[in-house]
Formats: structure tokens, C-alpha cells, sequence
């Protein structure tokens, strides 16, 4: 069976469909990114900026030989900043655990108490597997209606909108990063991640895993009254 090699146009009407429909299809591949950018355009800031909010939710952004990594420790700092300041009181870790060998909460746990936050202030969420499921497991989970949320500034505009989709009101701290590769690199992935995350807003799909709820951040919270 062969198969038919697509040829160019030769008219100039044919070329004119064909730059049509290039067009067409990069204004639709970035309707999803400028939902973004305008649907969180003002609840975005600094650490110094952040709301006074019960709970920080922190993302993971992966290990390096078993410790957080130069990103992940970036957040983590803001979190323990958000922390000592009395700006938040709980921090959610949520991050991935899905092998023995790997533990993005545990790892990002040990992070934080070396910097300040006590260890009965911090809540780990092991099925954090992406962010939809973080948000929707912040929201169902563990009881977290209002939170800032700590990520690079390339993620941040994702999760706040994901967040608020799943129903927790939400402030976001985009954490400083050196442009270095894996930044671009973040960068471009957002543009295609943005599509997944209106597919995720408007169909609102269960996590990967769910489970029962858990009184972990009210705990937390008694714990400092």
C-alpha cells in the first residue's frame, strides 16, 4: 500500500487556503495560553505581595539524588518565607510517590523543616501525580477552599487556574528562576500543557487517584491555635 506523499499547493489560491489554515490552527493552539494570562491576570504576585491565607500549597517540581530540586527548592524557600512572616499557617506539599524509590513530599517535608517550618505545619499530599490532581485533591481531599500557591512563574498562571476550577480560591507566587534551559524549556511546555488544563477546567475528570479524605490540614491547623 503506498502512501501519498501531501503536495504543496500550486495556485495562489491554494496558497492562500493553506496559510488560512496555518493560521487558523496556531490562533486556536493559543486561545488555551491566553485564557491563562487573562484569567488569572489579578491573582498573581510576590511573597510580599501574598494574602494572609491559612494554607500555602507548594508543587513539586522533582528530586535530584533524592533531594529537591534548584526549582523545587525555589519554592519551597518562598513557602518557608510565606511561613515565618505569619502569612500562612499550613503548607501543603503535594508532589508524586508513585514508586518506592521516589518521594517528591517526604523529600520537600525535609526541606522545610531544616528551613524554619515545624514539621506539625506541614501536610503531605502523596498523589499529587499533576497538577489538576493536586488542585482537585487540595479541594476534595484535604478541605483547602482558599490558598496561595507557590510554583515558578512559567507554571504559576496554570495552577491558579486549575485551582480555581477545582474550587479553591486562590492567590499565586510566582517563585524567581535563572533562564537557563530547563526554564525554556518549562516555558515551551506551558504553551502545550495549556490545552490540557481547559480540557481539565471545563471537563473537570477525576484524578488518577482520589481516596478518602483526609484531616491532615485541619489537624495543622488545630495544632497552632
Amino acid at each position: 500500500m503506498k502512501i501519498r506523499r501531501p503536495r504543496l499547493p500550486r495556485t495562489r489560491t491554494g496558497w492562500r487556503r493553506l496559510m488560512q489554515g496555518v493560521m487558523a490552527a496556531c490562533v486556536l493552539g493559543l486561545l488555551p495560553a491566553t485564557w491563562l494570562h487573562v484569567s488569572t491576570a489579578d491573582r498573581l504576585g510576590t511573597t510580599a505581595d501574598a494574602p494572609r491565607t491559612d494554607v500555602a500549597v507548594v508543587f513539586g517540581a522533582g528530586l535530584w539524588a533524592g533531594e529537591p530540586s534548584p526549582y523545587l527548592a525555589h519554592r519551597l524557600d518562598a513557602a518557608a518565607t510565606l511561613y515565618r512572616e505569619g502569612r500562612v499557617r499550613v503548607v501543603l506539599v503535594t508532589g508524586d510517590n508513585s514508586r518506592e524509590d521516589y518521594d517528591e513530599p517526604d523529600a520537600m517535608r525535609a526541606y522545610l523543616t531544616e528551613h524554619g517550618v515545624p514539621d506539625t505545619r506541614i501536610v503531605s499530599d502523596y498523589a499529587g501525580f499533576d497538577t489538576w490532581d493536586s488542585c482537585v485533591r487540595a479541594k476534595k481531599i484535604f478541605g483547602v477552599d482558599r490558598a496561595v500557591l507557590i510554583s515558578q512563574g512559567f507554571h504559576i498562571r496554570r495552577a491558579v487556574a486549575l485551582c480555581e476550577a477545582a474550587g479553591v480560591d486562590s492567590y499565586g507566587v510566582g517563585v524567581d528562576a535563572k533562564h537557563d534551559v530547563t526554564w525554556y524549556y518549562g516555558g515551551t511546555r506551558e504553551i502545550l500543557a495549556a490545552g490540557k488544563a481547559a480540557l481539565d477546567a471545563v471537563f473537570e475528570p477525576d484524578p488518577r487517584f482520589l481516596g478518602p479524605k483526609e484531616a491532615g490540614v485541619t489537624r495543622a491547623l488545630e495544632a497552632g491555635e
